[in-house]
């Protein structure tokens, strides 16, 4: 784009097609408009289908991972057919492609993960042997390190598909995140908001990036102007602790920063996926010095793991080289 947007020739948004998705999409139209004084006729919200919304029936480990959710957006935003990408943030890879960057969030929203079912509460309620839905490999290696009870079965979908599944007997609980549903505006499913202490979020959860081009000068501009300084210093601090540990569909890896003033906390937490271990820590620092607190908190739990950890969780051993996609 080389001029703000009008309605003759609008930003296009790429988006995923999901209420969640197009509800992200809508509140970065909205925000952008806002910022600059636009009508929301100067966007078009142009929906792009994702390979990891068209296969539904394997788990996304076992079809190429978290860039499912990403890849046909950032191609046609490197090919120009949209201007900027709105993405859910725990969906991203670490690395963006060549040409593309990502330096825009917008504010948090709730970082739990919410408890849901048509019966029970809360995970202390579920009896021994109940069946517990979750495609997030994250959710599944710390509920089994938690309830080692419990069954766990695959559950992927929309919040509407889960929902129908629990109808149906498929499972009687599940996890959605809280930040999904309340853009949804759908909390009256959730019976029960998980605190960080009983299972730490997946690293970036509740927040929204948008995307652009690196050659983009006005696209750049008008998303400085709405993006969230705090979700940026906490984003960045989790998406460094995930990049060091390489962290995949393949990984079970969960992380939360906080800030308190210039401050900042960040807990890491990785597992292997079956549960049976699970390895935590903490830094705390000036918030400035995320990324490298980020970074120095892998590296300890990765030098506290032992062997048999790298040989199952698909981590890189080796701490002293990049991690490799």
């Amino acid at each position: 784009m080389d001029a703000l947007p009008t309605p003759e020739r609008p930003m296009r948004i790429g988006t995923r097609g999901s209420a969640l998705a197009l509800a992200q999409a809508h509140e970065t139209r909205d925000r952008l408009a806002a910022a600059h004084g636009l009508s929301q006729d100067a966007f078009v919200i142009e929906v792009i289908k994702t390979t990891g919304d068209r296969v539904l029936d394997r788990p996304l480990r076992e079809i190429g991972g978290k860039g499912l959710f990403t890849r046909e957006i950032e191609d046609a935003l490197l090919d120009a057919r949209i201007d900027i990408a709105v993405h859910s943030m725990k969906d991203m890879p670490v690395l963006q492609p060549e040409g593309l960057v990502l330096d825009c969030y917008l504010p948090r929203e709730d970082v739990r993960d919410a408890f849901v079912s048509r019966r029970w509460n809360a995970i202390a309620d579920l009896p021994a042997g109940t069946i517990v839905g979750s495609s997030s490999l994250r959710r599944r290696a710390q509920l089994s390190h938690r309830r080692p009870d419990l069954t766990l079965v695959e559950f992927r979908g929309n919040v509407q598909t889960r929902m129908r599944k629990l109808d149906e007997g498929v499972a009687e609980a599940t996890f959605l995140a809280m930040a999904g549903l309340t853009r949804l505006g759908m909390l009256d499913v959730v019976r029960g908001r998980i605190s960080p202490d009983e299972m730490l979020p997946a690293v970036a959860q509740g927040a929204i990036g948008v995307e652009r081009r690196a050659d983009d000068p006005v696209a750049g501009a008008m998303l400085a102007a709405i993006s969230d300084l705090p979700t940026v210093l906490r984003v960045e601090a989790e998406r460094a602790f995930l990049r060091r540990l390489d962290g995949s569909c393949e990984t079970p890896i969960a992380g939360l920063a906080e800030l308190d003033g210039d401050r900042l906390r960040l807990r890491g937490e990785i597992l292997l996926p079956d549960g049976s271990v699970s390895i935590t820590g903490v830094r705390e620092g000036l918030a400035t010095d995320g990324p490298a607190m980020g970074r120095d908190l892998a590296e300890e739990l990765l030098g506290r793991a032992p062997p048999a950890f790298f040989e199952l969780s698909g981590i890189a051993a080796d701490r002293g080289s990049p991690p490799i996609r």
